[in-house]
């Protein structure tokens, strides 16, 4: 029988990819819904070549311009918009697969609604646990949906740890996420200044978002993966470690007691990660190249320079700090990321944004719903939008 797949965000990279890993693989796979935010032209073609049972809009104008154009061209998919028509597709009945691919805090109800499903939940919106965090695993386990990362770090960690969860504490000393270093990782820290948004988007090994990538060019991108980790892993703070390995070919490491390392390598491909959580604990063909170890030159590994990338060690910071405070973070990166992107703020100023933000906002209590994180990230929102003006380029 075919699993059915809701995909949140198919129109972006994450999406793309997980529609031309399901391509290949359509005796195995449905696609029951799409969403995405703007992006007429490209759900068209996707609702023509998968034809959904619904399709989702972000606004109502381009759910409505959707409407017309796929009746224009004979389509019958439906187009919803509405507050919570994300988490109608996320958590309806005949789901069996939802992959959260949305950017930012917008993903967190949808997320909350395939958990609270208890869906198959591929989690490649890892604003959902810097966010959500005890909330959203709560959620996980109190309803029995199966969650899975589909970022490669923590996709490859998944696939390095023992299957027994319970072994873990006494198994594993540390885990290694791996970075990139994005393209300013040799770049001397007194020109960043000079960053613009072009050059910042230009990702050395992955095409992504144009908001992931300005978070991998500061760390912040690794900054928010360390969060999720914690999370993901049930792993204290000072157990998750950070190396630079600029080829992206070790996607990540787990170090046991013993001293032993396992590692989990492949090209850097996001259909790899994409491909292991549609079929775990199945492998199925992903339509990435096979790492030919004859054309390695080498694999280095540096230090995170906290210099270089101050972002990144604001995770360690957030995370000892009063919970909801990693709910701040991320608004306050959210913030000051599309304010870099709007020339509005220069590329080291996303840090100072970030760092005043976490440094004004007074947390009073411990947020206990969603609708209290969303009250949290609201107040943060107001509190860097300030920060951005006090720093923004003349």
């Amino acid at each position: 029988m075919k699993q059915r797949l809701t995909i949140l965000g198919s129109t972006g990279s994450i999406g793309t990819s997980t529609l031309d890993v399901v391509a290949r693989h359509l005796d195995s796979y449905e696609v029951f819904a799409l969403s995405a935010a703007t992006q007429v032209e490209p759900m068209l073609a996707q609702c023509a070549q998968f034809q959904p049972r619904y399709a989702v809009m972000a606004s109502a104008a381009h759910a409505r311009e959707l409407a017309d154009r796929l009746k224009a061209n004979g389509l019958t998919t439906e187009v919803l918009q509405s507050c919570d028509a994300l988490e109608q597709i996320a958590a309806h009945e005949e789901v069996d697969v939802v992959m959260a691919a949305i950017v930012g805090a917008a993903g967190l109800a949808p997320c909350l609604a395939a958990a609270r499903a208890g869906k198959r939940l591929l989690l490649a919106n890892k604003e959902a646990l810097v966010v959500g965090g005890a909330l959203f695993m709560d959620t996980v386990k109190r309803h029995g949906a199966t969650l899975l990362p589909i970022d490669s770090e923590h996709s490859a960690i998944f696939q390095c740890l023992p299957e027994d969860r319970a072994s873990w504490p006494r198994r594993v000393d540390s885990i290694l996420l791996t970075a990139s270093g994005g393209p300013f990782r040799a770049r001397d820290p007194a020109s960043l200044s000079q960053i613009t948004p072009e050059q910042a988007c230009a990702h050395p090994n992955f095409s992504m978002g144009r908001k992931i990538s300005v978070d991998s060019a500061t760390m912040m991108n690794k900054a928010l993966e360390v969060i999720e980790a914690r999370w993901l892993f049930d792993l204290a703070p000072e157990r998750i470690k950070v190396v630079i390995h600029p080829q992206q070919i070790v996607h990540s490491m787990v170090q046991f007691n013993d001293a032993s390392i396992l590692a989990q390598l492949g090209t850097p491909d996001m259909r790899v990660p994409i491909a292991c959580g549609l079929a775990w604990p199945e492998r199925i063909e992903s339509g990435a190249q096979r790492l030919d170890f004859s054309q390695l030159a080498s694999l280095t590994f540096e230090d995170a320079d906290a210099r270089r990338f101050p972002g990144l060690h604001l995770s360690w910071q957030a995370l000892r700090a009063a919970e909801g405070t990693t709910t701040v973070l991320n608004a306050a990166n959210e913030m000051a990321v599309d304010a870099f992107l709007q020339r509005r703020l220069s590329f080291d100023r996303i840090h100072a944004v970030n760092l005043e933000t976490l440094e004004n906002m007074q947390l009073a209590q411990v947020p206990g719903s969603l609708e209290d994180l969303l009250a949290v990230d609201a107040r943060a929102r107001d509190c860097a939008r300030a920060a951005v003006q006090r720093w923004a380029l003349a």
